[in-house]
């Protein structure tokens, strides 16, 4: 098999010949994380495409190259976005662009960034095209303001007001709700022409305890939305696969998930979601994308450690409907090469 057969099998519950591996659900560039000379061919079964710039995009970049990345924003591509969308973390009395809004129709017509136009398309099929022909699963995810829904929202609106309006004022959360799904629509129907394996729908509705909001809530304001876009997105391109990502813990809506048809989650954080009981829920309906790593492992760990940690996965979660990823980013606190690569080599040695 090659990576994009071996995705895909897990993806759709079955065993590969080995377990594919994958570095969570964004680009990654492995040569930029190796020191000259490693081998890096062959680690991975899965890349995701960079979403291209529009003109806008590119304006902002241009502006935020020589700063150097801070502390508060994130890096310069999260910065550039939170521009786009007049997000304002490192203003604490002013972050979030929507808090003041007093009537209906300063939802309605909050500006929103443009999706990416057909002139854009070129660049995403030839990616695609380009990880095809390494024998690797293309993946996408869509540009939002931290995750396509609920995330977004709460970064619009500021959490407090959103919880307060999820009570109070339901005609505006629906009304900024369904403004999020259109923009996500427009992305993610360009990410399914564009012939991707792997669509991540990616929105952080869990918390180290639990859901931020109640299920009820959520079935309540974002599920529809969510299963409209998963019905649109299987009418393009049927065979498209659906990952869900949410750090924290998220273990009440997952019965939604299944019946929506998301094929696996992301990332499973062991310190938050126990990885054994979701597989004895759900056997090999509901693929398991992530497992390896607490919080601190991969950075702070030894080889030994993380290398014993793969093979506990192995052991316990099974070969089937699995893909071994980190469960954190790779930079917070940086992983060094050493700790990456013996995740990478567990993996393929003992998968």
């Amino acid at each position: 098999m090659n990576g994009r057969e071996r995705i895909l099998t897990a993806l759709d519950g079955g065993t590969p010949d080995r377990v594919p591996v994958a570095l969570g659900f964004r680009p990654a560039d492995l040569t930029a994380m190796a020191p000259p000379g490693a081998p890096v061919e062959g680690l991975l079964d899965v890349q995701f495409v960079a979403y291209p710039p529009t003109p806008a995009d590119e304006a902002l970049r241009a502006r935020a190259l020589p700063h150097s990345p801070d502390t508060r924003l994130g890096t310069r591509e999260q910065a550039t976005n939170y521009a786009l969308w007049d997000y304002h973390p490192e203003h604490p009395r002013a972050r979030n662009p929507l808090a003041l809004a007093t009537s209906l129709d300063e939802i309605a017509t909050f500006p929103f960034p443009t999706p990416s136009a057909p002139p854009q398309m070129a660049q995403l099929c030839a990616e695609v095209d380009a990880l095809h022909a390494q024998g690797l699963a293309a993946g996408g995810s869509l540009p939002h303001l931290g995750g396509e829904l609920f995330e977004s929202a709460w970064r619009l609106r500021g959490l407090e007001n959103l919880l307060l309006d999820m009570i109070e004022r339901p005609d505006w959360v629906d009304a900024l709700v369904a403004r999020l799904a259109t923009f996500a629509h427009a992305n993610a129907l360009a990410l399914a022409r564009a012939g991707v394996d792997v669509l991540a729908l990616d929105d952080d509705v869990g918390s180290p305890s639990g859901l931020l909001i109640s299920p009820e809530h959520w079935r309540r304001y974002f599920r529809e939305p969510m299963a409209e876009l998963i019905a649109a997105l299987r009418h393009e391109r049927p065979e498209l696969r659906l990952l869900f990502h949410s750090d924290g813990a998220y273990d009440e809506i997952l019965d939604d998930l299944v019946e929506l048809g998301v094929n696996a989650i992301n990332p499973v954080q062991p310190d938050h979601m126990d990885p054994l009981r979701i597989r004895r829920r759900y056997g090999s309906r509901l693929a398991l994308w992530g497992t390896v790593g607490y919080q601190t492992t991969l950075a702070l760990g030894s080889p030994a450690e993380i290398h014993a940690e793969v093979a506990h996965r192995l052991e316990t979660l099974g070969p089937a409907a699995l893909v071994l990823s980190p469960c954190y980013d790779l930079h917070e606190p940086p992983v060094p090469w050493r700790n990456l690569e013996a995740f990478l080599r567990a993996a393929r040695e003992l998968g």
